[in-house]
């Protein structure tokens, strides 16, 4: 009987420990995460004005599929011996490792996280006052946008290098910027955040902006954990891979979603559920090819969509070519609405299937355009 162990309980080790586990009897599953309470990566920026979104149990969400569930934060590796350390002195064994520790946005201080629930406590108690995003990426616009409608009485600033949401079709960004104002948030373009101070913002060449609560929402930060066990990692920290997603130094051990450098023909994927949940249910697949005796298959992917809320009544939604391009296609308003809650939505249906959900069915896969190069 083989141990596979998964590092991570979010979205795409969700995936890929109740995938192994549907799939097959031939191993005993394991998924370790430091909290027993499932986070809804996609509706963050609902849970950081204070919406309850209920809370949903992990080990009773894969406790079905046969997942065993262990409630603990990793502390290192040990590649030679195939086990992982535990913060209180615990190991756990493994034949075959699927790395899905994910990304955090980095700590500044001053300032809050989108995943710290000490930021809705500071909203309420600054209601009246002043927020300022830092970074216009989806995140900070979906927090900017929830924030200023969640709390009509604060004032909310966005302030970034560059156009919000820069990435989207000239006619969904005029659709967000339309959102922007209608929600009387001030938008800040071409300014570079030199550091945040206790009750103000400061911008490259010295300008101060008096804030009562920041929210830093740019940068992406990765966890030392495979590089200081001699994991092979890029520059930035994630684990190197090859066309299957196994570790280029390591073939024991798979990396999936944020915490993977994934090589597609058109460049590296960038960290997003789109892209993670279907590399975890491909992951899935090859660790159970594997265990019948058979060589696991190369992992192709395409992005196709760019979906952002603008508070609860409104979304716009950029659908793109395989590279992440925004297409000619584009929802906004009300259509948009449904289309984000039903995405936001899917994968906790995913984990509660009664069979693996083929790799297939997660994103859009295949394709001239997605050819490992």
């Amino acid at each position: 009987m083989n141990d596979i162990l998964i590092l991570g309980a979010g979205y795409t080790g969700m995936m890929a420990a109740t995938g192994i586990a549907r799939r097959t009897d031939a191993a005993r599953v394991t998924l370790l995460n430091p909290t027993d309470v499932f986070d809804e990566r996609l509706r963050q920026h609902q849970a950081a004005v204070g919406q309850d979104l209920g809370a949903h149990s992990i080990p009773g969400i894969v406790a079905p599929a046969g997942v065993a569930f262990v409630k603990g934060r990793a502390a290192g590796i040990d590649t030679a011996r195939r086990a992982v350390l535990l913060e209180d002195g615990r190991e756990l064994a493994y034949d075959y490792l699927v790395y899905a520790i994910g990304s955090a946005t980095p700590r500044v201080e001053h300032a809050f996280t989108i995943d710290d629930p000490k930021f809705a406590v500071a909203l309420r108690d600054h209601a009246d006052g002043v927020l300022t995003v830092c970074g216009a990426g989806l995140t900070g616009v979906e927090a900017a946008t929830e924030a200023a409608e969640a709390c009509p009485r604060l004032r909310v600033r966005l302030v970034s290098r560059g156009e919000p949401a820069a990435m989207m079709g000239p006619k969904a960004r005029a659709h967000l910027a339309k959102a922007l104002e209608r929600l009387g948030i001030e938008v800040r373009t071409g300014a570079a955040v030199a550091r945040v101070l206790p009750g103000a913002v400061e911008l490259a060449g010295g300008e101060r902006l008096a804030t009562d609560v920041t929210l830093w929402t740019t940068g992406v930060a990765y966890s030392p954990l495979a590089a200081e066990a001699g994991i092979a990692v890029d520059d930035a920290g994630r684990v190197a891979v090859d066309a299957t997603l196994r570790s280029v130094s390591h073939p024991e051990v798979f990396a999936v979603g944020d915490a993977a450098a994934i090589r597609q023909g058109f460049g590296t994927l960038h960290g997003t559920c789109q892209s993670g949940i279907p590399s975890a249910a491909h992951t899935a697949e090859s660790i159970t090819r594997l265990l019948r005796g058979k060589e696991p298959r190369p992992f192709r992917f395409g992005y196709f969509h760019q979906p952002v809320s603008l508070g609860r009544k409104d979304a716009v939604i950029q659908f793109t070519k395989p590279d992440d391009t925004p297409s000619r296609w584009y929802l906004k308003g009300r259509a948009a609405v449904a289309y984000k809650e039903a995405v936001s939505s899917s994968p906790l249906k995913f984990y509660r299937a009664k069979t693996a959900v083929p790799a297939r069915m997660t994103g859009r896969t295949g394709g001239r355009r997605n050819r490992v190069g």
